[in-house]
């Protein structure tokens, strides 16, 4: 049987930055022809990023993503990297708007595309065939569907192509392969992370090489965009459901297998299938006229070595893609730094220790900001997160900045509290308009969920590292990161007293949270009944709830997605994440039976 070496380029794109994305398209080209491959596969969107969102509404933007794929074709071609087989995601268009007739939105103009570059041209293209609309995928709204299975023969192999959401679904593309008798099944993906999502990504994977008895090469992007995070995790697996190569989660990586498919027949194909014949490779001379390279690479190597990442533990994965989220926030949005406020509580020490470890510790900016109510403990468990993380440091007392509100306004009681909020959150965007930091809010998702937050104070900020983290999990990933950090020799980055002392917001004499709200394992639980199950107040109550407690936490989530809707964005970790996926109605009324 023919052998394939496949090369899988795991890239970190921009959405729109159509240069960048091609130049590390190319160099994973260069690298893969070094290493001697038949084929290389970018992910789902890798020349235009993803997701485009109505971008893909905009002619502009698709004429210059065909012209951007056109000129990567020829960038490979003068690289001396021609003959080598390159596949690539990018939107297409504009089209005519299919008006009538069609499952998608009338007036789309754009298609998501995969495309195959050889010689110094787009040799062919196929579009995605589903358009998921659930969850963070907006495409049913946005994008022209596809009709085709498109095989493509290389090195004496027949290898269908298919994008993302297309392997997921039955039917369509992926039910067509079988007949194509088709040796390897290639699938481009833009699959965001999520909790757990590996448990069901890799027996998907597994089942559709069972089913059509072929290889399967399943190669996704990496990195943030917004509030999404691509965690990579590119695998390829064989007929029997065996991994035979795996990319790391949240790196970018070139994975290079060498694989035994099927050859090529020349099996009568049905309607619906189309098969493109590439050109075989030759010897390069890399005088910008040639080719792969990879026969002369072959004759002085052997078979390459498995490469099989390990996939680290639930937590870990859960820090790494919060750090991921968070670092390319920052840098792909062009901010040298963060600044946050610092008082000395579990969130704001786990999101000072994100943002070190995203973005280093000298572009981290910490600002304890005590009140004539803050504890001694809590300056100086803001002190000691600071020294053992080595953020800048700075301490900015805002008794004298409340004061002047609360006699010229007679503030008291809440509205009193909700001013050291504001005043603190003054401090902050000055500080950030005057030296050029993002602000980080240090909100929990649990905090979100019911409102525990003032807005336009704590709030406040541009991007929310732990928003879409349970007030329990964060404890949870603080007690984790502190545990590798000894692992490895370093200093745990968390203060103890941090991880154990009751939380406060510290608003008042001698606050606690829990004298507003139940204890946080109990709320968690009661919120994810609510929230993340989509479960009504009595299903929450019977899963052995107070039912007291349970109407007066589901009134405190729906009056508070007015604050929500205002509240920055954050790395999206769970399948029912606030903004993404959970959408409601700010004015409403439930219904009580």
């Amino acid at each position: 049987m023919p052998r394939l070496r496949l090369a899988l380029a795991q890239t970190n794109p921009v959405v729109g930055d159509l240069a960048g994305n091609s130049a590390q398209i190319v160099e994973a080209a260069r690298r893969a022809r070094a290493a001697g491959a038949d084929l290389l596969a970018a992910g789902e969107m890798s020349v235009t990023g993803y997701p485009i969102e109505d971008l893909a509404s905009r002619p502009s933007f698709l004429q210059a993503s065909r012209h951007a794929v056109e000129v990567l074709a020829e960038t490979l071609q003068a690289e001396g990297l021609g003959d080598l087989p390159v596949v690539v995601g990018h939107a297409d268009g504009p089209f005519e708007p299919r008006l009538l007739g069609t499952s998608n939105a009338p007036t789309a103009i754009a298609k998501n595309c995969a495309s195959v570059l050889q010689g110094g041209r787009v040799v062919t293209t196929t579009a995605k065939y589903h358009l998921p609309n659930y969850s963070v995928f907006d495409e049913y709204r946005v994008f022209i569907p596809g009709d085709e299975l498109l095989v493509v023969r290389v090195a004496g192999v027949d290898v269908a192509l298919v994008i993302c959401e297309d392997l997921w679904r039955d039917g369509g593309p992926v039910e067509r392969v079988l007949h194509a008798d088709a040796g390897l099944l290639l699938v481009i993906n833009a699959s965001p992370f999520v909790r757990d999502k590996d448990e069901v990504r890799l027996p998907l994977v597994t089942r559709r090489a069972v089913e059509n008895d072929t290889l399967v090469a399943y190669v996704n992007i990496v990195g943030g965009q917004d509030d999404l995070v691509f965690d990579g995790d590119s695998v390829v697996v064989d007929g029997t459901g065996t991994i035979l190569a795996r990319a790391p989660q949240f790196d970018e990586h070139l994975l290079v297998v060498d694989l035994d498919p099927e050859p090529a027949t020349d099996t009568e194909l049905p309607e619906g299938i189309r098969r493109v014949e590439l050109e075989a490779a030759t010897e390069g001379t890399g005088d910008g006229a040639g080719g792969s390279g990879s026969d002369a690479v072959r004759a002085s190597s052997s078979t390459i070595e498995r490469d099989v990442a390990e996939l680290p533990d639930d937590r870990q994965q859960l820090w790494n893609a919060l750090v991921l989220g968070t670092r390319d926030y920052v840098r792909k949005n062009g901010f040298r730094s963060v600044i946050l406020g610092l008082s000395g509580g579990i969130d704001s020490a786990v999101c000072a220790a994100i943002a070190a470890d995203a973005i280093g510790a000298d572009a981290v900016y910490g600002v304890s900001m005590p009140s004539q109510w803050s504890s001694e403990h809590s300056r100086s468990d803001a002190d000691d997160v600071a020294e053992r993380i080595g953020v800048r440091y700075s301490t900015e007392p805002i008794a004298d900045l409340v004061a002047p509100f609360e006699e010229q306004l007679h503030l008291t009681g809440l509205a009193a509290e909700n001013v050291q909020a504001r005043a603190r959150a003054l401090v902050l965007m000055g500080l950030s308009n005057l030296h050029g930091h993002l602000v980080l809010t240090t909100g929990n998702k649990t905090e979100l969920a019911v409102g525990y937050s003032t807005i336009y104070g704590d709030s406040v900020g541009g991007f929310a590292p732990i928003k879409d983290v349970p007030k329990t999990m964060v404890w949870e990933l603080a007690r984790w990161r502190n545990a590798h950090a000894e692992s490895i020799g370093e200093t745990a980055p968390i203060p103890e007293n941090s991880i154990t002392k009751p939380p406060s917001a510290e608003l008042r004499p001698d606050q606690k949270d829990e004298d507003s709200l139940p204890p946080y394992e109990v709320l968690d639980g009661i919120l994810e009944g609510y929230i993340t199950n989509a479960l009504g107040a009595a299903d929450v109550v019977a899963l052995g709830y107070d039912a007291d407690t349970v109407a007066e936490i589901t009134k405190l989530v729906d009056r508070s997605e007015w604050k929500r809707r205002q509240g920055a964005i954050g790395p999206k970790i769970s399948g029912m994440a606030f903004g993404r996926d959970r959408r409601l109605p700010i004015t409403y009324r439930p219904t009580t039976v």
